[in-house]
């Protein structure tokens, strides 16, 4: 039990140091529209995350945490994007609501007692008995590719 209290301690943090990690990577960069991700610009590149993060796993992290057994349906990003990408706004907005939002969820999950963890939520293509703790991972190793293929852009 305490390797997996001290597990769950270093996934927060990991949360909150990646969350700061990504902005400023992406503030690092001179120039919003360069290519980071195949045809993706850096400001398509932190919209995505930003989106992602409220859209699937912040919002499932949230319900699984409010609801009993919340079931999701699948997300299609490339559809999402091609729906709701927005050129003109600001990096700076952007980043500053993918911050406040990976904070607050780091905040409730902070909060919750331990069991909350492996409250179950449901997924239309994943299946049952998804945990809470799931989401969260999810949510890190996406914003890992992420950042990752940032770093990469700025290293050429």
């Amino acid at each position: 039990m305490k390797e997996l209290l001290e597990y769950r301690e270093k996934l927060l943090a990991r949360l909150r140091e990646i969350t700061v990690e990504f902005c400023d990577a992406c503030r690092a960069f001179k120039d919003p529209f360069a290519l980071v991700e195949g045809e993706w610009t850096l400001h398509q590149t932190a919209f995505h995350v930003r989106g992602i993060e409220r859209e699937v796993y912040g919002m499932r992290v949230r319900r699984t945490l409010k609801e009993d057994n919340p079931e999701f349906k699948n997300f299609d990003p490339e559809k999402w994007m091609a729906d709701s990408y927005t050129h003109d706004e600001p990096l700076e907005k952007i980043l500053a609501e993918f911050s406040a939002s990976m904070n607050e969820v780091c905040d409730l999950l902070t909060a919750m007692p331990q069991v909350g963890w492996s409250r179950l939520s449901r997924h239309e293509a994943l299946g049952k008995e998804l945990t809470l703790q799931l989401w969260a991972e999810r949510g890190l190793a996406h914003l890992e590719d992420h950042l990752k293929t940032l770093k990469k852009a700025q290293s050429l």
